[in-house]
């Protein structure tokens, strides 16, 4: 799992490049395998709520006989009481644990505001992860992000973590 989540924080940060300079996200599935090497495809479909349900189903597939899957899209969290913000929801899933499923969400603020910000990444989903060290995901996690030079430039620039 700790690769998985490495690869979520690594995915994290791209969407998050992806959103600073634009309102919103095409949905992305990415895989890696045994040899490191991540696949990136997004989901480019006329309505995204389709996209996301299709990226679901090819999470699920373990294409390129990856060890590792995510799928990111955009949402919505509440941070507190009646207050909801824009996220990136990434679903990650190792392979080698197929009855494993954990979901983080990275709320941010859009550009269109006039202040993007990025807040507190959140674990939403742990769901049959007892096996796993959750401390040890979270610190791969942000491992991933700090591998992905743009992304996590543009994440400690607008981090704030009041939300």
């Amino acid at each position: 799992m700790l690769t998985a989540f490495k690869l979520a924080g690594f995915i994290a940060a791209h969407a998050v490049w992806c959103v600073s300079d634009a309102d919103g996200l095409v949905p992305m599935a990415a895989f890696q395998g045994d040899d490191g090497q991540c696949k990136l495809e997004r989901l480019v479909f006329d309505d995204s709520g389709v996209a996301v349900e299709h990226g679901r189903k090819y999470l699920e597939s373990a294409p390129f006989d990856a060890n590792d899957g995510v799928l990111a899209y955009d949402g919505r969290i509440a941070v507190s009481e009646g207050k909801k913000l824009d996220a990136i929801i990434l679903e990650v899933r190792s392979y080698a644990f197929p009855w494993a499923k954990a979901a983080i969400a990275v709320a941010y603020t859009p550009k269109s505001t006039g202040d993007f910000r990025v807040h507190k990444p959140k674990l939403v989903l742990w769901d049959k992860c007892d096996d796993f060290d959750m401390g040890a995901a979270i610190e791969s996690f942000f491992n991933g992000i700090a591998s992905h030079e743009q992304g996590a430039k543009v994440w400690n620039e607008a981090l704030d973590e009041s939300k």
